[in-house]
């Protein structure tokens, strides 16, 4: 009886010894839930940036783009924000660009987003480019976090930014959120947005980052590849409707097309594909409600393809064309000024 006490007592103390190493292991190294790959230099270098912006519309990237942001970055760190995926970025920049280093920040979480070590890493970039994926993620994850502070700070101090696809989605003050989307969702498509501009997918969030010449004003990718004028419109509806903003404008971008912002708002089109499109409603939508079809008149359009400009700060363009939209009942007509246009 004695013997099996003390078996009894032995096998106690030993789960209790257990217990006590995993509490103890836990608690002084917690796991980290950001990730970070780098490759060049170890060491953190100041140089001189400056200010731009490298607004891309997805599909194949665009060196040319990467390279006009390295040379802003004058040799400092290159850094690719991301909420999900790997480093693959990684080679392909630093086979670009002359830079100190080129690193890859994947931030999945708000837990990840409020960590100091992820902020310290953000502010020591003098580049900051943010990857494709699902813009929601960027939404719920790092609005109102040490993320969102720290890139807007970097953009304070005058480093340049880029973006390509939801990247580029969250750079503008309105951004179409894609919070309402599920995980099997196709594209909320423009008929959608369009017969109902109050869809409920059709989710509008705004003051996320503060870049420059991209007050008042909402982004769009992929644009033309996949027939998104619609639902743009819908969006700067909304954004009049609900009283954001009276005038709102919208830099929306074709696959392989990018569109590259001095300090001074002047932007030069690059790329392969159909380019950027620089939308301004004249007025207010006349019917903008839940469940009835969009009418909305007098929307300016001015359309420019590779090697053309664009003045963010005038919003005149030159080597582009343009043209007027309206729509009816959730149908979309246009005056054309010139061939050749979406």
């Amino acid at each position: 009886m004695l013997l099996y006490s003390l078996g009894v007592i032995k096998t106690h103390l030993r789960w209790f010894v257990l217990l006590l190493f995993t509490a103890g292991t836990g608690n002084c190294a917690p796991a980290k839930s950001y990730q970070y790959f780098r490759i060049g230099n170890k060491a953190d270098v100041q140089t001189q940036p400056v200010a731009g912006i490298a607004m891309m519309g997805g599909g194949k990237d665009l060196d040319e783009a990467f390279r006009w942001l390295c040379n802003k970055g004058d040799g400092g760190d290159f850094l690719i924000l991301r909420a999900r995926g790997d480093d693959d970025y990684n080679s392909y920049v630093n086979g670009l660009c002359k830079a100190n280093s080129v690193a890859t920040l994947i931030v999945p979480d708000r837990e990840a987003a409020q960590d100091p070590a992820v902020g310290d890493i953000l502010r020591k970039a003098e580049v900051v480019f943010i990857a494709g994926g699902d813009q929601a993620n960027y939404i719920r994850g790092w609005k109102g976090t040490l993320v969102e502070s720290a890139i807007n700070e970097d953009i304070a101090a005058g480093k340049p930014i880029g973006g390509t696809s939801a990247g580029l989605a969250v750079l503008g003050e309105f951004v179409y959120g894609a919070m309402g989307d599920k995980e099997d969702d196709k594209d909320l498509a423009s008929e959608q947005v369009l017969a109902n501009p109050y869809f409920e997918r059709v989710t509008l969030v705004r003051e996320f980052l503060k870049v420059p010449h991209l007050e008042g004003l909402i982004t769009d990718s992929h644009f033309a590849t996949r027939d998104r004028m619609g639902r743009t419109l819908g969006f700067l509806a909304r954004i009049m409707k609900d009283g954001w903003s009276a005038s709102p404008r919208e830099v929306a971008i074709d696959e392989r097309s990018g569109v590259l912002v001095e300090a001074d708002g002047k932007a030069t089109m690059v790329g392969t594909g159909k380019g950027a499109y620089f939308l301004r409603p004249t007025h207010g939508p006349e019917v903008c409600e839940k469940g009835v079809a969009l009418t909305l008149r007098g929307v300016s359009v001015y359309r420019v393809p590779a090697g053309g400009h664009f003045d963010l700060t005038l919003w005149t363009g030159e080597g582009g064309t343009a043209y007027s939209l309206s729509v009816e009942r959730g149908k979309i007509e246009s005056t054309q000024v010139g061939k050749g246009i979406y």
